[in-house]
């Protein structure tokens, strides 16, 4: 049984940043990436194509990742005005992700570090540094630390509630990869426990923001690859 939040970090970023327009996307299931992409293109969601899209996903996980203009112009084989452009176009359709963000690194450059939800911490002396390239990374380090090890944090307490509730069956937690869960668990179990591990998943916090689980059973790793 393989088990994958989806698209866990942004909605991470939803809630910390407590930005309406990506709050109300995820609570109205409305596919994010096609949200960002349609206010990129400035085209309505429907219309919004595959290549589109990607685009769209590629621009919501580099906001993360701390993506520059250029690294993205090259990732994306787009003009260095556009990749500036999208950027733009992105803080404007989420201007709380903007603010949060701003925020983050103010705090931090004021005591040294930043902290995840769950309140583990990681210093960024970067932030003090005259050096512009040296500075931009350790924004970048602060931004994503707070959103990925929170969302790290998720996965961790997910795996401990889930843990207790596989006792009753003959399954058990194989690996994690990220944001997904392999777990091992006979086929006559299989149903039962995608079912109660997709329910414990989905509330392992009280979010405004849903959280989203996938599942997919086959007989090995490779069968249940995206």
């Amino acid at each position: 049984l393989s088990v994958d939040y989806s698209q866990i970090e942004v909605r991470v970023l939803a809630y910390l940043s407590g930005d309406p327009v990506l709050l109300d996307g995820f609570r109205q299931g409305i596919d994010i990436h096609t949200l960002t992409a349609s206010s990129l293109f400035d085209v309505a969601p429907f219309a919004v194509n595959h290549e589109m899209r990607q685009i769209g996903k590629r621009i919501n996980f580099s906001v993360l990742y701390g993506l520059t203009p250029y690294s993205l112009s090259k990732d994306l084989k787009i003009s260095l005005i556009d990749a500036k452009k999208y950027i733009v176009k992105f803080f404007a359709q989420y201007p709380g992700v903007q603010k949060w963000m701003d925020e983050i690194v103010k705090n931090a450059t004021e005591c040294g570090y930043v902290k995840t939800l769950g309140g583990r911490r990681r210093y960024v002396p970067g932030l003090r540094e005259k050096n512009k390239n040296l500075y931009d990374a350790a924004k970048r380090i602060a931004i994503n630390t707070v959103v990925q090890g929170t969302a790290a944090e998720l996965v961790k307490k997910g795996m401990l509630d889930l843990a207790s509730s596989l006792k009753k069956y003959d399954a058990q937690m194989l690996l994690q990869i990220h944001d997904e869960l392999l777990i091992t668990v006979l086929k006559k179990d299989s149903e039962q426990v995608e079912q109660l591990t997709k329910r414990i998943l989905e509330t392992v916090v009280d979010w405004d923001v849903p959280l989203l689980v996938t599942t997919r059973l086959g007989c090995d790793w490779q069968a249940v690859s995206k």
